[in-house]
């Protein structure tokens, strides 16, 4: 059923991929189990991304993982290379602070995906050039709780926040089960902060 995805051509978006990235708070680390998509042709990209969420672990306790940022940036992730741009994406990621495991389907509607398709003319202080972009990024954060909040976002574009999603645990557990219950282990720089300081699950 899967042969064939990553040659098929993509003729609904003006650039050749698109990417999809996630981030977390500061300290508060997630590990994707596997980040599955259904793009608009209905083909399935099994695990487009997997791994470690873009984070970040100031010394000393000096970050802050509260509340949203500003200007949210695309986040470690993959091109989903071959695939159209998506209608559905399937995320099962450990939530290593609580430890939990939880799973959701962000489903994309088709004014985000003409956001997406849309070209804008923009300066970009990266070369100090005037160029055009599109926002060809899906960021996705994902905080302890099981929230995630999704952004379309382009390399010199203002992120367009798009939805937010509220995942549910996963009764099977981390890796569907099969690991005995035990997710993977916290740094020792965020174990420290999460024992002094907690999780503020009320800045989400």
């Amino acid at each position: 059923m899967l042969s064939g995805c990553a040659l098929a051509s993509s003729k609904s978006m003006p650039y050749k991929s698109w990417y999809l990235g996630f981030s977390a708070p500061d300290y508060m680390e997630v590990w994707i189990e596997s980040a599955d998509v259904v793009d608009i042709q209905e083909r399935i990209f099994p695990r487009a991304v997997s791994g470690v969420a873009s984070i970040l672990r100031p010394p000393n306790n000096s970050g802050d993982p509260r509340g949203w940022p500003k200007r949210a940036g695309i986040g470690g992730g993959k091109y989903v290379t071959g695939a159209d741009l998506p209608k559905h994406i399937y995320v099962r990621w450990q939530s290593l602070v609580e430890p939990q495991t939880y799973q959701m389907v962000i489903n994309i509607p088709e004014a985000t995906r003409e956001i997406m398709r849309k070209e804008e003319k923009v300066f970009c202080a990266f070369d100090g050039k005037w160029i055009t972009d599109y926002r060809e990024a899906i960021s996705i954060r994902l905080v302890p709780g099981g929230i995630a909040r999704v952004w379309v976002a382009g390399p010199c574009l203002t992120p367009i926040e798009v939805t937010t999603v509220k995942a549910v645990i996963d009764p099977r557990g981390s890796y569907e089960g099969t690991s005995g219950g035990r997710h993977r282990p916290l740094s020792p720089v965020s174990k420290a902060y999460v024992e002094k300081f907690g999780v503020p699950y009320d800045s989400w």
